[in-house]
């Protein structure tokens, strides 16, 4: 990882790529802005989530622990935001 602020920085393109296919899909589909506005409900918290574990690192004072942790919520983030955009697409599937 680079450095923190650009952590931060794809947390937040992140969630405005996923806000913007949610608002496509209730834009296409107005019959379920209410399923779509929870799980973008979702996504809100889960970057709130993400950027608390992001700005409180378990042992900071240990380099190559930091580096394992934020390796980590990496790929928790990026498996966070894929398991979100794979249930818009399962409720864009069904009729």
């Amino acid at each position: 990882m680079a450095n923190l602020r650009n952590l931060k920085k794809e947390i937040d393109y992140r969630l405005e790529e996923f806000v913007f296919d949610c608002e496509m899909a209730i834009y296409f589909q107005p019959s379920k802005e209410e399923a779509v506005v929870g799980i973008m409900e979702n996504a809100v918290a889960l970057r709130n989530a993400l950027y608390i574990k992001a700005n409180n690192p378990t042992e900071p004072r240990n380099a190559s622990l930091v580096k394992k942790y934020y390796a980590a919520l990496r790929r928790d983030m990026v498996s966070s935001f894929g398991s979100l955009f794979e249930e818009l697409s399962a409720l864009n599937e069904a009729k």
